[in-house]
């Protein structure tokens, strides 16, 4: 005959199951954190000219482009909208979100026969607010800008995310330029990323200055964006804020040598 003894056990305290619930949505939390991730990618589209076929413009290059690269937040430059030189209907900066399925942000920093011709912001994100800051121009260079937008990460992360393209005929004027970013986004209490081309390398006053109050996704030697065939100098950078959530998990430039005369620049951050 078999005999079962009762086992009795001590009753579980609720602040043990509160702890044990804490612990457990923590752990979530952190694990949620820790799979963020966010693609971005810089593109000095050369107004959808391919160099090999100029006059000629192939807008959808450009979109396969940036497609193939799937990124998040895309900071554009050289871009016409209702140009004669590009099409007068065509605006490139909403031809592109149209192609790609994102959302655009256009200005012109210069009036340029019968249109426009500047940066633009592509995003997958809905675009809460959008800002123009021009940019200092000394005398007989041509106007530039910076262009932000405001969106919301998943995970409930606002951030600033801006396309500029420094001048490149003036040092002096670059460096200017590049002082002006850092002053726009001094006081700037949401995390920043700010991409394009900055006419510029890496040992320049005006990257240089880009550095003291930025971080770049590359650092040291980067790889080089142009020319496109055998390129040598890199001039195209993505930054961020330094002393924010973001960290470099992957950084590269893109060998696409067709559709533009810069190479595209992707990196992916976490947060």
């Amino acid at each position: 005959m078999k005999i079962f003894l009762k086992r009795s056990f001590p009753p579980i305290s609720p602040l043990f199951l509160v702890a044990i619930f804490f612990a457990l949505f923590f752990a979530v939390q952190a694990q949620a954190q820790k799979a963020r991730s966010l693609k971005v990618m810089a593109y000095n589209i050369h107004h959808a000219n391919p160099p090999s076929k100029p006059d000629f413009i192939d807008i959808e290059a450009i979109a396969k482009v940036i497609l193939d690269a799937d990124p998040d937040l895309v900071a554009l430059q050289e871009v016409d909208v209702n140009t004669k030189r590009s099409g007068v209907d065509l605006n490139q900066a909403k031809e592109l979100a149209m192609l790609t399925g994102m959302n655009y942000y256009f200005e012109p920093s210069i009036p340029y026969q019968g249109g426009g011709y500047g940066n633009a912001i592509l995003s997958k994100f809905p675009i809460e607010k959008k800002a123009f800051y021009p940019l200092s121009a000394e005398e007989g260079t041509e106007p530039r800008a910076v262009l932000t937008i405001q969106v919301t990460l998943p995970g409930k992360r606002k951030v600033k995310f801006a396309s500029t393209h420094l001048d490149f005929s003036v040092s002096s004027n670059t460096t200017q330029q590049a002082k002006d970013v850092i002053e726009y986004y001094k006081k700037e209490k949401l995390p920043v990323i700010i991409a394009g081309d900055f006419n510029a390398i890496a040992d320049s006053d005006a990257i240089k200055t880009m550095d003291s109050g930025f971080e770049r996704t590359c650092t040291g030697s980067c790889p080089p964006t142009i020319p496109v065939i055998n390129p040598k100098r890199a001039i195209d950078f993505i930054y961020f804020k330094s002393k924010q959530p973001f960290k470099v998990k992957h950084h590269e430039v893109i060998s696409e040598t067709y559709a533009s005369d810069h190479l595209p620049v992707f990196a992916i951050l976490t947060y």
